[in-house]
């Protein structure tokens, strides 16, 4: 495997701290030009209310929970889906850039590649289940919420971090 040193064409990481300062003003940005900070969970919702209203629209219209999300029509043209959708392309162009675009499996050696996948399956969805449960996902509660001074961000937050260490301890045993 290469390391960023030992393969001139890989960049290294940002430092941290001009990382966090540059996320900073992005959130900033997307509230000034969208009225909205980041988030991202409820772009999943947008794709199956989308879906939902192509293939059962009435159904989907009768929905407690979905029938909202369609009353002004698809959302798929959501400022969230656009958002997410631009987040994928950044992502891909600045891993290219760098020179770090590889698909890989990470913790198939130690784990094996099928219990990895189904792990990393079952926590992407209850994280997304948690995070439509508490209105809005790590990025859309913590960052936004917590650049909006919102407690309940910051309760999130701090709660977001013991469980992840808690769950951490449990599933690796470390």
């Amino acid at each position: 495997m290469n390391t960023p040193t030992s393969n001139p064409r890989i960049k290294p990481f940002w430092p941290p701290f001009v990382a966090g300062v540059v996320l900073g003003l992005v959130l900033l940005l997307t509230f000034v030009l969208s009225g909205h900070g980041l988030g991202a969970s409820g772009a999943a919702n947008d794709l199956v209310a989308g879906i939902g209203l192509q293939v059962a629209p009435e159904a989907t219209r009768a929905n407690g929970y979905l029938g909202p999300q369609v009353a002004d029509g698809n959302p798929l043209g959501s400022w969230m889906t656009w958002e997410v959708v631009g987040v994928a392309i950044g992502a891909l162009a600045g891993a290219f850039m760098a020179g770090r675009f590889r698909v890989q499996l990470d913790g198939e050696r130690s784990v094996g590649a099928g219990s990895r996948v189904i792990k990393a399956l079952a926590g992407g969805f209850l994280a997304g289940f948690g995070a439509r449960i508490a209105g809005g996902c790590t990025s859309g509660i913590g960052l936004s919420g917590s650049a909006a001074l919102g407690v309940s961000a910051f309760v999130f937050l701090a709660l977001f971090f013991v469980t992840g260490m808690i769950v951490s301890r449990l599933v690796k045993g470390v």
